[in-house]
């Protein structure tokens, strides 16, 4: 159950994170002219949106990483998944984004995949050190 809490959190972090990063940077694209590389760099650099969209992404790949440090790729990224939906939801909440019924349903699908996913056992193989040998009466 642990895992799964750590997922969530993970999901979390990565959607918002995403809806930081794209906020601002939709900021300074509007704001900066079409020839300003580097003034729109240093702009992204100062943009507290954008510096606490990447804070949270860090978060996330932190996550991420414990994540696959306890349970097998096979769970973790496929659970992961859930991230798309979260953001597909988000961008029509947070951003005021126009979401196609199309994109509405492949967020289905996609939520479909991730509960058959979350049914299986996070950990279906043990890790190579978790072997226990028998040992025979002559501690072989």
């Amino acid at each position: 159950m642990r895992i799964i809490a750590l997922l969530a959190i993970a999901i979390v972090s990565q959607a918002t994170g995403n809806v930081l990063l794209s906020q601002g940077m939709k900021h300074i694209a509007g704001a900066s002219q079409p020839d300003a590389g580097f003034s729109a760099l240093v702009q992204a650099v100062q943009s507290p949106s954008i510096l606490l969209g990447a804070g949270f992404l860090i978060i996330f790949f932190v996550l991420f990483a414990i994540a696959l440090s306890r349970a097998d790729l096979s769970f973790v990224v496929p659970a992961i998944s859930a991230e798309v939906v979260l953001n597909v939801a988000f961008a029509d909440y947070f951003l005021n984004e126009t979401v196609s019924s199309t994109r509405w349903i492949g967020a289905v699908l996609i939520s479909i995949g991730v509960i058959l996913v979350l049914w299986s056992p996070p950990r279906t193989f043990g890790l190579p050190g978790d072997r226990t040998y028998a040992v025979d009466e002559g501690g072989r």
